[in-house]
C-alpha cells in the first residue's frame, strides 16, 4: 500500500485532475440508466436489498478466465437478502445494475487491483461480486456518497462494502483516470466493443409496442380512451417527445409509444385491465403470421412461448374462430392454477397447457389431430434484441444470455448447440402429419440460427411419409418498405436491429393440401378476412350465400341496380359476339364458293374514301354488308382513320386467304410494281403514336404483317373502313 504522507502529496497534486476525470467516466452508460431508473432519483445510489440481488445475479453470470488470468475470485454462497420483492420495478433495477457491471467487469477488476484494495484487504470471496456491482455504481455517481432514506432498512455486508469504496475514494478515482489514459478515451465507455456500444444506443431510442386484447375492448375504444388521456394518435413516434401514439404497419392491432411514457401508460386502467400489454413486437409478428394461415376451425400447437401474454395474444387473434390453442412444455404442476387465473383474467378461453416437452410429444397424438400450424419459437442467441434486461424479464429468457450481450457476440461453440437444437425441434414439427404450415421465428442475427436451419431441414426431411413435402413460402406478412422488400427476396421476412425495433427472423414453410381434403367457403372467406381483404363484411352471413352457390340450374340474381346494369351489358356483349362469328363463319363459305373478280386497281397514292352511311354496329365488319369478294393474291393492307369523338374500339380479328402463288415481297424488284393491290381500310387504335390517313402500299404492308404477328387476334380489323 501507499504510505500516507505519499498519498496525501499524489491526492493534492492530482485532486483537480482526478476529479475533472472521474466526471468523463462511464458518462456514455448513465443514458441507459436515466431510462430505466423512473421513479428513482438520478445517481443517489440504491436500496441495500437491489445491491445484494444485483451481486447475486452478478455471480451467476461473471465471465470465468483461466486461471493464469484470474485477477479476483468470486464464490459460489449467494448473498442473503432480506425479502424477495416481485416488484417490476426493483428487479428490472437489479438486473441492469449487474449487467452494467457485467459489461465493465474487466475495467472494474483493474481499478480494484491499480488501487491496491486487492490484495491488501482480506475480503471473502462470496462478497467480490457485491464489491464490482457497487463499485460500478459508485463510480457511476462520480464517487460522491449514497443517498439513504430513514425509512429504508439495511444489510450489513453492503454496509460493510461501502464503507470500504469510501476509504479508497480517492484512489479509485485515480485508478479510474490512469486506465481511461492508457486506452485514449473520452470515458470506459469508448472502450466497449463496437457492437454492444451500438445494442445501448438502440436501447436508448427503442420505443414501447403494446397489443390489444380485443377479448376486453376493441381498438377504437382504446383510441378514445388514449385521446381522454391526451395521448394523440399520429403516423409516426420517431423524434417526436409529446404524449402519441401509432398504430403499426404490421400488426393492425399493435401500438407504439414513446419509451419514457412507460411509467405513466402502467398507472392507467388499460394496462392494469390487461386491455393493452406490453411486449416485443417480433413476438406479435409470429402470431400474426400464424393467424394468416389459418382456416376457421384449425388448432394451432405454440412451442417455447416463452412469455405467455403470446400465447394470449394468438387466443385473441382467434377468438372468432373455432380453433384450439395447444401449449407444450408447461413441466411444473404448480404453474397451472396461476396461468389459469392469468388467462381468465384477460378472457382467454380456447387454451390448452400440455405437460410433455415438444420433443416427448408423439405425432400421432390423438389431441393434436385438428392441429394445422406449429408456430415455433426457439430459445436462440437474441443477438437481435437491443434491450435484453426487458427481453429476459418479459419473454422468461435465461439470464445467460447477458453474457453473450456483455460481449457482443455469441461463442461458436455455444451457436453450434443451439442451432442443433432448433434443428431438432423444426424436424420433429414436420414429422406432424396432419400439419400444414410451421412458423419458424428467432431473435437472433446468425445465419446459423435462422436461414442455415430452415434450409437443413427442408433438404434432409423425411419423404417416406405418405404426405406432401414442406416447401419455403413467402412472407404472410405486408412488406411496408423497399428495404425489406429487399431482405425479403429469398422468402424469408427479415427485420433489422434499429433505432425503432428489434431484430427478428421469420420463416414460413407450407405444404400443400391433400387433394382429397375440400376447403369451404367459410375457410376461404377466413384467410381473406385474416390478411385485411374483407373489410367491413361480416363472415356469419356467408351460409345463405353459400347454399345458394351450390344451386346449378339457376342463377343468382342481382340486389342493386348497379348488377342489374352489369348484367345487361354481359348479356349484350355475348350477344353481340356470338352474332359477329355467325357473320365471319359465312363471310368464308363466301370466300371458298364466289367465283373471283378483277378488281380495280388503287395507286399508292390513293386517299382514304368517307363513306356515306354510319354502321348501325361497330363490331361487324363493314364489308360483310356491301363489298365484293376479295381476290386470292390480295394482301391486306391497313390504314388508319380516327373515330369520331376518338373513342378507342376493340377490334376484331379477320383471316385473310392467301394463295400460293407468291409471298409479298418474293419477287424481284422489277416485278413488285406490276402487282395488283388492293387498298383496304381499318380503324386501329395506338395509345401514343398518330398515323396518317393515308400511306403507300409497302409501307403499309409491312405495318399489317406486324401487326399480325406481334398482337392477338381479337385486336385486328375488317378489310374496309368502318362506315
Amino acid at each position: 500500500m501507499l504510505k500516507p504522507t505519499s498519498e496525501l502529496q499524489f491526492s493534492n497534486e492530482k485532486k483537480t485532475k482526478i476529479s475533472h476525470l472521474a466526471s468523463l467516466a462511464l458518462s456514455g452508460d448513465a443514458a441507459s440508466r436515466e431510462k430505466h431508473s423512473t421513479g428513482l432519483s438520478e445517481k443517489t445510489g440504491y436500496p441495500d436489498s437491489i445491491y445484494v440481488m444485483a451481486a447475486n445475479i452478478f455471480q451467476g453470470i461473471q465471465i470465468e478466465k483461466s486461471p493464469e488470468r484470474v485477477l479476483i475470485k468470486y464464490g459460489n454462497e449467494p448473498l442473503l437478502s432480506l425479502s424477495e420483492s416481485k416488484d417490476g420495478s426493483f428487479q428490472r433495477w437489479s438486473y441492469e445494475l449487474a449487467f452494467s457491471a457485467l459489461k465493465y467487469q474487466d475495467i472494474l477488476e483493474t481499478i480494484l487491483i491499480d488501487s491496491y484494495i486487492f490484495p491488501s484487504t482480506t475480503i471473502p470471496d462470496h462478497l467480490s461480486s457485491l464489491i464490482i456491482v457497487m463499485l460500478y455504481d459508485f463510480q457511476d455517481r462520480k464517487f460522491q456518497a449514497r443517498f439513504l432514506s430513514d425509512n429504508e432498512e439495511s444489510i450489513a455486508e453492503v454496509q460493510e462494502v461501502e464503507n470500504l469504496l469510501n476509504s479508497f475514494k480517492t484512489k479509485l478515482a485515480a485508478a479510474l483516470a490512469r486506465y481511461r489514459i492508457k486506452h485514449d478515451a473520452l470515458s470506459i465507455y469508448h472502450i466497449l466493443p463496437e457492437t454492444v456500444r451500438k445494442q445501448e444506443l438502440r436501447a436508448s431510442t427503442l420505443p414501447l409496442y403494446a397489443w390489444i386484447n380485443t377479448y376486453k375492448i376493441s381498438p377504437e375504444e382504446v383510441y378514445h380512451n388514449l385521446k381522454e388521456k391526451g395521448y394523440n394518435k399520429v403516423t409516426s413516434i420517431l423524434h417526436v417527445d409529446d404524449k402519441v401514439f401509432a398504430v403499426d404497419q404490421h400488426c393492425y392491432d399493435v401500438l407504439i409509444f414513446p419509451s419514457h411514457f412507460k411509467s405513466d401508460l402502467l398507472n392507467t386502467d388499460l394496462f392494469k385491465d390487461y386491455k393493452l400489454i406490453f411486449q416485443d413486437k417480433s413476438r406479435s409478428l409470429a402470431v400474426h403470421s400464424v393467424k394468416a394461415l389459418l382456416n376457421m376451425d384449425d388448432d394451432i400447437l405454440m412451442v417455447n412461448t416463452g412469455s405467455w401474454y403470446t400465447v394470449a395474444h394468438m387466443s385473441a387473434l382467434t377468438n372468432n374462430n373455432s380453433s384450439k390453442i395447444f401449449v407444450c412444455g408447461v413441466q411444473s404442476q404448480a404453474k397451472h392454477p396461476d396461468l389459469k387465473n392469468l388467462f381468465t383474467k384477460m378472457g382467454c378461453k380456447n387454451i390448452e397447457t400440455l405437460h410433455q416437452t415438444f420433443l416427448n410429444i408423439e405425432s400421432k397424438d390423438n389431441r393434436l389431430q385438428k392441429v394445422k400450424v406449429i408456430l415455433l419459437l426457439p430459445r436462440c442467441s437474441g443477438l437481435g434484441i437491443s434491450n435484453p434486461v426487458e427481453f429476459i424479464l418479459n419473454e422468461h429468457e435465461d439470464t445467460g444470455l447477458l453474457k453473450d450481450f456483455s460481449q457482443g457476440g455469441t461463442a461458436e461453440d455455444k451457436l453450434h448447440v443451439l442451432a442443433q437444437q432448433q434443428y431438432e425441434q423444426l424436424t420433429h414439427a414436420m414429422k406432424f402429419t396432419k400439419v400444414q404450415a410451421v412458423v419458424y421465428c428467432t431473435c437472433s442475427v446468425y445465419l446459423e440460427e435462422n436461414e442455415a436451419v430452415v434450409k437443413k431441414a427442408l433438404e434432409f426431411q423425411d419423404r417416406g411419409i405418405k404426405v406432401q413435402p414442406y416447401r419455403l413460402s413467402p412472407p404472410v406478412l405486408p412488406l411496408c418498405s423497399l428495404k425489406e422488400i429487399h431482405l425479403s427476396t429469398d422468402k424469408f421476412f427479415r427485420m433489422e436491429p434499429s433505432e425503432i425495433t428489434n431484430g427478428c427472423f421469420l420463416s414460413v414453410l407450407t405444404r400443400e393440401r391433400d387433394p382429397s381434403e375440400t376447403v369451404s367457403v367459410k375457410d376461404v372467406l377466413a384467410r381473406a378476412a385474416a390478411k385485411g381483404l374483407l373489410d367491413g363484411i361480416e363472415l356469419g352471413k356467408s351460409s345463405k350465400q353459400e347454399k345458394k352457390k351450390k344451386s346449378k340450374t339457376s342463377l343468382p340474381k342481382a340486389s342493386t341496380i348497379d348488377g342489374n346494369s352489369i348484367q345487361m351489358k354481359i348479356a349484350e356483349f355475348l350477344n353481340r359476339e356470338t352474332n359477329a362469328n355467325a357473320n365471319r363463319s359465312e363471310t368464308s363459305t363466301m370466300k371458298t364458293s364466289l367465283p373471283q373478280k378483277n378488281t380495280t386497281q388503287v395507286g399508292p397514292s390513293s386517299q382514304v374514301r368517307k363513306p356515306n352511311k354510319p354502321a348501325t354496329n361497330p363490331l361487324v365488319p363493314a364489308f360483310m354488308k356491301n363489298t365484293t369478294p376479295p381476290r386470292p393474291y390480295e394482301r391486306p393492307t391497313h390504314f388508319v382513320r380516327h373515330r369520331p369523338e376518338d373513342r378507342m374500339v376493340a377490334l376484331k380479328p379477320v383471316e385473310i386467304v392467301l394463295p400460293p402463288v407468291m409471298l409479298p415481297f418474293s419477287s424481284p424488284q422489277g416485278i413488285r410494281p406490276q402487282i395488283p393491290a388492293q387498298h383496304f381500310y381499318c380503324h386501329w387504335v395506338g395509345p401514343k403514336t398518330v398515323v396518317p390517313n393515308y400511306l403507300s402500299t409497302p409501307l403499309l404492308s409491312r405495318k399489317g404483317e406486324k401487326l399480325k404477328e406481334n398482337l392477338p387476334s381479337s385486336l385486328l380489323r375488317c378489310r374496309r373502313p368502318w362506315l
